[in-house]
Formats: C-alpha cells, sequence, structure tokens
C-alpha cells in the first residue's frame, strides 16, 4: 500500500502558525486529490481542506476558512497545510488522505490511502 507520513505538528500558543506536510511513499499521488481531515478527543473526524490533483480548486471546512492554506507541490510529492491565527478548538490530530481519483472531496468515503496523524495542540 501507498504510506502516508504528516510531519510538522506540535504545541502553539492561540494565533501562532504551523505547517503540516503529508509525503507519500510507495508511488507518487500524481493524478490523485488528496484532502486534510482531523480529529479531536471524543469526538468525529472531520473534514478540515481538499485540494483537487492539479491543485487548481481548494475546498475548506467553514471553521478553517479564511486562517488554513492547503497546497501541493507534485514533484516532491507533498501536499501541506499551512495552518494560522490557531485556535484552541483547532487542537487534534490531523491525517491527510489520498482521494480515489482526482477530484477534491469533502468526505471521508472518497478517500483510499490515510496517514498515522500528527498531533496539534492549540494552549490557550
Amino acid at each position: 500500500q501507498v504510506q502516508l507520513v504528516e510531519t510538522g505538528g506540535g504545541l502553539v500558543q492561540a494565533g501562532g502558525s504551523l505547517r503540516l506536510s503529508c509525503a507519500a511513499s510507495g508511488r507518487t499521488f500524481d493524478g490523485y486529490g488528496m484532502g486534510w481531515f482531523r480529529q479531536a478527543p471524543g469526538k468525529e473526524r472531520e473534514f478540515v481542506a481538499s485540494i483537487t490533483w492539479s491543485g487548481a480548486d481548494t475546498y475548506y471546512a467553514n471553521s478553517v476558512k479564511g486562517r488554513f492554506t492547503i497546497s501541493r507541490d507534485n514533484a516532491k510529492n507533498t501536499v501541506y497545510l499551512q495552518m494560522s491565527s490557531l485556535k484552541p478548538e483547532d487542537t487534534a490530530v490531523y491525517y491527510c488522505a489520498v482521494s480515489r481519483d482526482g477530484g477534491a472531496y469533502l468526505t471521508s468515503r472518497h478517500f483510499v490511502y490515510w496517514g498515522q496523524g500528527t498531533q496539534v495542540t492549540v494552549s490557550s
């Protein structure tokens, strides 16, 4: 299977920034959309952002719109989530995932490979 590894999580104060990275091994994800999801303790996994294979179209949850930016560098086989103006409610484990095709989707059923996740904790 394809292996996805998320990095860049950590502990930050409210108002701070982090950039998460998702790198793939086994094969490239050229031709596939990508997404970011998050899950807080005791809560359901929720959609954060997604991007088409070309990077031309992006989608965001209303809760992060204007604060988070998803991007990708297909030459590096890497997808990013730039997070700014972080809030305590952003605290969660963040997961990247590969879409079933080149589209960007909003629900987990459309994603076929998942990373192990990286912890983001926002204090205050």
